[in-house]
């Protein structure tokens, strides 16, 4: 293996972090490898979304470090973590509904590559192209998700968090969202850590899978082992 495929693309180590006075994460152990999907699960409340957060820097832990390719970057700004590679693709679609799908595209890209940035977005969501002037509040639900995953072609990903994003979608544009997810993992190499209501799909599509309970990692293992329904029982039962 080479040494760059061999540096995981994220690490945490002792993660403990919260809002105020209040602890959600607890010495959180994870690594996401290089190239690979891991799946993060866990009952509603059990800091999922505040781990994705302290990954791409909205959250400061109050304690342990985040890696991201090899580097610590714990005390980065959001802005400096998304220009080494990471994009964060929050639970409820994370766009600016006042402004038009071109401008929420353009203030994903990079100067200078503006209307290339568009033109790879488009072309992975080519409904967005009929919409670009349309203002994105006014869009459905399927298709303010579809501008929310577009951000992943606008720069070059390295790494995508991905925070319930079938969450109150049709049926239908689930699987779309799931085919463009096994898409851009298999065309760009990406690494990707997913959080999502519908566990077996994304067990399905990861390599690795933890189980996140009351702010502490209480399973891990490969997304085979997880998916073994005496493991769940198990889990449930205890909680």
């Amino acid at each position: 293996m080479s040494e760059s495929t061999s540096v995981p693309a994220l690490e945490l180590k002792g993660v403990t972090a919260g809002y105020e006075n209040t602890t959600i994460l607890r010495d959180v152990q994870l690594v996401v490898p290089a190239g690979s999907v891991v799946a993060l699960i866990g009952p509603n409340g059990a800091g999922k979304s505040t781990l994705l957060k302290t990954v791409s820097g909205l959250v400061k832990p109050t304690s342990g470090t985040v890696q991201l390719f090899g580097e610590d970057v714990t005390e980065l700004q959001p802005n400096r973590r998304a220009r080494k590679g990471l994009c964060h693709i929050p639970e409820g679609r994370g766009i600016y509904k006042r402004l038009t799908v071109r401008e929420n595209l353009l203030m994903q890209a990079d100067a200078g590559d503006e209307e290339g940035a568009i033109e790879r977005a488009t072309e992975a969501f080519p409904v967005l192209g009929k919409r670009l002037q349309q203002l994105a509040g006014t869009l459905s639900g399927g298709e303010q998700q579809m501008l929310s995953m577009a951000r992943t072609y606008t720069r070059d990903q390295r790494l995508i968090l991905v925070d319930e994003a079938s969450l109150g979608l049709a049926p239908i544009i689930v699987d779309a969202i799931f085919a463009f997810l096994h898409r851009i993992v298999a065309e760009k190499g990406t690494s990707l850590l997913i959080v999502d209501q519908f566990v077996h799909r994304a067990l399905d599509m990861a390599q690795t899978a933890y189980v996140l309970n009351r702010g502490e990692i209480t399973l891990w293992g490969t997304s085979e082992e997880l998916s073994n329904m005496d493991v769940f029982a198990e889990y449930l039962s205890s909680h």
